[in-house]
């Protein structure tokens, strides 16, 4: 396990990594999940071996730190990631990261462009205020105060074992204020940055269950490949790992 301090107070980010060549890759995980857990299955698969890889648990998540005067928006995020690529001596990685760790993503590609050379994005937040079917939306809708005091153990209970399973290690303040982060979005809004990261190499994947992206003509006019991934949901690592991984590795 390797860590980097990201604010003044002391806090790591953390993480774990795998030997091997670069450009690394670096897997982001996304609200309430950690990155080993979502990702390691899609990083062991044989056509991906021999790379360096690092499972980045954001501020707030899984093996990293949670202060709670930590802001937790996604530039907080972004900043924080940054970090630990600074710490590990990358430069021009690429990202793979799912839901809210695609959003951080986007905004460390528009922050540090040093960092980062690829981004492959699994169903990425793009824009502020998300349906209100999206797992944060229904997190943001309570105040912070509330969710911590209450809803939160209710919410555990709602969005069922899977998630319930990492969201349970995720601390309730940073859930919350990540959650609204999304609702409220970066500036400019994520969707805008990723059109205009013309220079990276950029795949989008979009779980055919969830149904068709919006906006979807736009990125591809920008060109972000967009790819819609036959029979899965939101969690396309688990629901369709071949095409997941074939992204990943550039084969698609």
């Amino acid at each position: 396990m390797r860590q980097a301090g990201f604010d003044a107070e002391g806090s790591h980010i953390r993480w774990t990594e795998v030997p091997g060549a670069e450009p690394a890759r670096v897997y982001v995980h996304g609200l309430g999940s950690m990155s080993s857990v979502y990702h390691a299955h899609i990083a062991a698969r044989p056509e991906l071996a021999g790379r360096r890889s690092l499972f980045v648990d954001l501020p707030g998540h899984g093996i990293s730190d949670r202060p709670e005067h930590f802001g937790y928006t996604l530039e907080d995020h972004a900043d924080a990631l940054a970090a630990a690529l600074d710490a590990a001596g990358l430069a021009g990685a690429e990202l793979i990261a799912h839901s809210m760790g695609g959003a951080v993503a986007i905004v460390l590609a528009g922050r540090r462009p040093d960092l980062v050379s690829r981004l492959v994005l699994a169903e990425a937040n793009l824009d502020p205020f998300p349906p209100r079917t999206a797992g944060s939306s229904g997190i943001a809708s309570f105040t912070e105060d509330a969710f911590v005091d209450g809803a939160y153990a209710r919410v555990l209970r709602q969005v069922g074992p899977l998630w319930a399973a990492t969201m349970r290690l995720a601390d309730p303040r940073a859930l919350h204020r990540s959650a609204v982060a999304l609702r409220r979005g970066s500036e400019p809004t994520m969707r805008r940055t990723l059109e205009g990261l013309t220079t990276l190499d950029r795949v989008y994947l979009q779980g055919e269950n969830t149904g068709e992206l919006p906006g979807r003509s736009g990125l591809e006019a920008a060109g972000v490949r967009v790819v819609t991934v036959a029979g899965a949901g939101h969690n396309i690592m688990f629901d369709n790992p071949d095409v997941f991984a074939a992204a990943v590795a550039g084969t698609l």
